[in-house]
């Protein structure tokens, strides 16, 4: 499938298997298509799809607006991606976000990956916080997630983290310095964002078949 050029719109969507339903989607620019990295701008301002919950414990995806300046990095066959974030006019970074999830798969409006419930906070000096720890764990322990599964985002985290350390790839802080070209405006969803995937989503890189609860 084509590579997207710098500037272009796209959707970024979770697809969830569970429900076969498009799930949380965020209209984004391309900043960068390339062999390694993908790099996603997703402004201040932009509206995305967000699940809403409703009396009775349903939920449907509602209108939102994104709350912060964020820059999402993410690596083909890799299961995570690196989000970088800055606050107010002045754009002071706030941190750098590592969000484990499926590995990105493309479509024709851009691509499409699924939350693994677990994250890690890095703030600008490099101190670091688990997130959702405790939830990734839990899930693990009831089945919902298989041991290979749980096994395989504990592998993709270990290695992360040892980019952090050595302050390697999307670390070494270059990207905290990236600034949007003037020109760019807020982005809006493509046409065919809520179309769900013709077929199944299949993690050819990853030796398992995980179960995801719905989210």
């Amino acid at each position: 499938m084509r590579r997207f050029e710098p500037g272009q719109t796209v959707a970024l969507r979770y697809i969830t298997r569970a429900e076969s339903a498009v799930g949380m989607t965020w209209p984004a620019r391309i900043v960068c298509d390339q062999e390694e990295l993908v790099a996603l701008w997703i402004p201040e301002g932009a509206e995305y799809r967000a699940w809403e919950r409703l009396p009775g414990g349903a939920r449907r995806l509602a209108p939102a607006r994104w709350r912060r300046e964020t820059l999402r990095l993410m690596f083909p066959g890799r299961a995570h991606s690196v989000w970088c974030s800055w606050e107010g006019p002045s754009r002071t970074f706030r941190m750098y976000y590592i969000n484990f999830e499926e590995p990105f798969r493309r479509t024709a409006i851009g691509f499409d990956t699924n939350d693994h419930a677990l994250d890690i906070v890095v703030w600008p000096d490099y101190r670091w916080e688990w997130k959702d720890l405790d939830e990734f764990e839990a899930l693990a322990r009831q089945g919902v997630f298989t041991e290979a599964f749980a096994r395989a985002v504990r592998a993709e985290s270990e290695l992360v983290l040892s980019e952090l350390e050595r302050r390697t790839g999307v670390f070494e802080g270059e990207w905290s310095r990236w600034q949007p070209p003037s020109r760019w405006t807020i982005p809006e969803l493509p046409r065919g964002w809520a179309v769900v995937p013709p077929e199944p989503w299949e993690l050819r890189d990853w030796a398992y078949r995980p179960h995801l609860a719905p989210r």
